[in-house]
């Protein structure tokens, strides 16, 4: 007899830089609350404009930041005794009672990084400092591309069982009803084996005519993908997504999407809602199956394969 205790293995938390929040949500002054790593964190602007995020709870007598808490200049104050902590280095600035600050009053500062319309945070399973860095997507700084659309999704799973997806497309036929199991594609790594690309070029009839076109489909990092559409001249199509693991079994998952502005309203509109409503269908699947660390794979599965070598690089343990 089985059971999905008994047949599931728990994967850990990976290494990286993940997305905790949007900037559009985040005002100066404002401070927020949020869970990600398996931890409390609080999340604020300070007045000069910076994203920074700090382990929850106050060093002193444990008061949660995010619960009543404000921010005062570059600081986060307290809620229940007024301690201000800096929010780069995570020490307390000052006790607005006392004149001598205890050398323990400190609490954990989160590596952060502002980018392609959201806010990043570093995690590695040893606290390691920052490896590499979040790459930038030109498309969404760029006049001749739309405003960039937002979509955000939290899932009851693994972030890895939806990274996986990206390299399976045989499942399109299966969960998506797509006519074929997908087109060959090439695989390459780069930036010291870190960076994944699978690219399909083929001869498609488009909106603006038949052009050669080219799906490339990146990832950074597990969590840290793109996906483009490209060889239509001075038109193109661009997702940017961010999944981030709020724990070992649950994920949320953020996608900026922008298209060139000759195409918006021709395709674009159409490939954001197919993009953005597709992943609904894979929720059954993700939410009732399990994670075979050695699953049995066939030969159709490359793909999979080399995704499956290539992730172990962002764990702290083996799985």
């Amino acid at each position: 007899m089985t059971s999905r205790s008994h047949e599931h293995t728990e994967l850990p938390l990976p290494n990286g830089w993940f997305a905790v929040a949007w900037s559009k949500d985040l005002a100066a002054g404002e401070v927020q609350a949020i869970h990600y790593f398996g931890q409390d964190l609080v999340l604020f602007r300070t007045r000069k404009g910076h994203a920074r995020v700090l382990d929850a709870y106050c060093a002193h007598l444990g008061a949660h930041f995010g619960h009543g808490g404000r921010v005062v200049g570059e600081n986060v104050r307290c809620p229940f005794h007024g301690w201000q902590y800096d929010g780069e280095q995570g020490h307390c600035a000052r006790i607005p009672y006392c004149d001598k600050i205890p050398a323990k009053a400190r609490v954990r500062a989160w590596p952060v990084v502002e980018r392609n319309r959201m806010i990043f945070v570093w995690h590695h399973a040893e606290e390691t400092p920052p490896i590499w860095d979040v790459p930038t997507a030109p498309e969404l700084n760029d006049a001749a591309w739309t405003e960039p659309r937002y979509y955000e999704l939290n899932v009851p799973v693994h972030m890895q069982d939806m990274a996986e997806n990206n390299c399976d497309p045989v499942h399109f036929k299966f969960v998506h009803g797509s006519v074929d199991v997908g087109e060959e594609g090439e695989i390459e790594f780069g930036e010291d084996g870190r960076f994944f690309r699978i690219a399909n070029t083929a001869e498609r009839e488009t909106p603006l005519g038949k052009f050669t076109t080219r799906l490339e489909r990146d990832s950074w990092q597990l969590g840290m993908t793109s996906v483009r559409t490209l060889g239509i001249p001075d038109a193109g199509l661009m997702m940017f997504s961010s999944t981030s693991p709020i724990d070992s079994s649950n994920t949320c998952s953020r996608w900026v999407f922008s298209v060139t502005r000759n195409l918006v309203d021709i395709a674009g509109e159409d490939w954001i809602e197919g993009m953005s409503t597709g992943v609904l269908q894979d929720m059954a699947i993700w939410k009732n199956k399990i994670y075979r660390p050695a699953p049995v794979f066939c030969e159709a599965d490359q793909y999979l394969i080399q995704f499956r070598r290539w992730v172990r690089q962002f764990y702290s343990t083996a799985n």
